[in-house]
C-alpha cells in the first residue's frame, strides 16, 4: 500500500497534475492539503476516471483537505475532537476545513492543514498553537490503531529543516514553543515515519516561488506523516519526491510518500 501527502496549492489549478502524479507513482491513498475550493467545486471527475474515489472538505477559497483512495473510503470525518475555532473581530468563530479522516483499507489515514501563524502577534499564531495541542490530543486517542495523520504542519521541527531560520516569511514556523507543540504528537505515540527513511540536512518539502528559491534550494521541511506505533511497524519506505515541484504548473510542495505492508496491518 502507498499513501502521499501532498498540499498541491489549489486542486482546480493543478488536477491534471495530480492525476498523472498518483498514476506514475503508483499511489492507493493520497492525502491533499490547500484544495481551494468547496467540495462542489471540486475537480472529480479525472480522478474517478483515474480509478479514485474522493472525499472533501471546503468551506470557500481558502484552505481545503481532501482525501482521494483507490482502496476504499469509509467512515468520513471533516475535524478532529475538539478541533479549535477561529473567528476574527465581530465574527462569530468558524471550524475552518483543516483536518478530514477516513478509513482507507486497513488504515485510518487523516489529511490536516495547520494554520500558518502569520506572524508572532497575530491571532493566527495563538490558533497555530492550540490547532496542533488539539490535534495532539485526538492522537492520544488514536495511538492503539493503525492511523497515520499526514500534511503540511507549516514548522520546521530542527535547525537543519529550514535554509535560514532568520527567514522573515518563516516566524512562525521555528520558535522553540510551536517545535515544542508538533513534538506532542510524538508525546502521544506517533512516529514521524519520514525522518526514519529520508536523511540528511536540506532535505524540504516546500520552496517558496519568489526568489530563485527552488534553484537555490533554499527550502523547508513542512509535509511529514505522523503515524501510530502499529502503522509505523509497517512501514517499509518513505520518499520525500522532490521532481514534482520541478516544470509547469508544479505547486510549492511537493508529495511525501510512504510504502506500508498492508498484510501487517490485517
Amino acid at each position: 500500500m502507498r499513501l502521499a501527502t501532498w498540499n498541491v496549492n489549489s486542486i482546480r489549478v493543478r488536477v491534471d497534475r495530480v492525476v498523472d502524479y498518483l498514476e506514475r507513482a503508483d499511489i492507493d491513498v493520497a492525502l491533499i492539503q490547500e484544495t481551494k475550493c468547496k467540495p462542489e467545486q471540486f475537480p472529480v471527475a479525472p480522478l474517478t476516471s483515474a480509478g479514485y474515489e474522493v472525499v472533501a472538505h471546503g468551506l470557500n477559497q481558502w484552505n481545503g483537505v481532501a482525501i482521494v483512495s483507490r482502496i476504499g473510503i469509509a467512515d468520513v470525518e471533516t475535524s478532529f475532537r475538539d478541533q479549535p475555532a477561529f473567528g476574527k473581530a465581530g465574527l462569530d468563530p468558524v471550524v475552518e476545513a483543516r483536518a478530514i479522516g477516513a478509513t482507507c483499507g486497513p488504515l485510518r489515514a487523516w489529511s490536516v492543514y495547520v494554520p500558518n501563524g502569520r506572524g508572532l502577534d497575530d491571532p493566527h499564531y495563538a490558533y497555530k498553537r492550540a490547532f496542533l495541542a488539539r490535534l495532539a490530543d485526538a492522537a492520544a486517542a488514536w495511538s492503539t490503531a493503525p492511523v497515520i495523520i499526514g500534511g503540511d504542519f507549516n514548522v520546521a521541527p530542527t535547525r537543519t529543516d529550514i535554509w535560514d531560520e532568520a527567514d522573515a516569511e518563516a516566524a512562525t514556523h521555528v520558535t522553540a514553543e510551536i517545535r515544542e507543540d508538533l513534538a506532542r504528537l510524538e508525546g502521544a505515540g506517533f512516529h514521524e515515519l519520514s525522518r526514519r527513511f529520508v536523511a540528511g540536512e536540506r532535505r524540504y518539502t516546500f520552496w517558496d516561488y519568489q526568489q530563485l528559491r527552488f534553484p537555490r534550494n533554499e527550502g523547508m521541511r513542512i509535509d511529514f506523516l505522523y503515524a501510530s506505533e502499529v502503522a509505523a511497524a509497517a512501514a517499509t519506505g518513505c520518499v520525500i519526491d522532490r521532481d514534482e515541484r520541478k516544470g509547469k504548473g508544479a505547486s510549492d510542495h511537493v508529495p511525501v510518500v510512504v510504502d506500508i505492508d498492508a498484510d501487517a496491518l490485517a
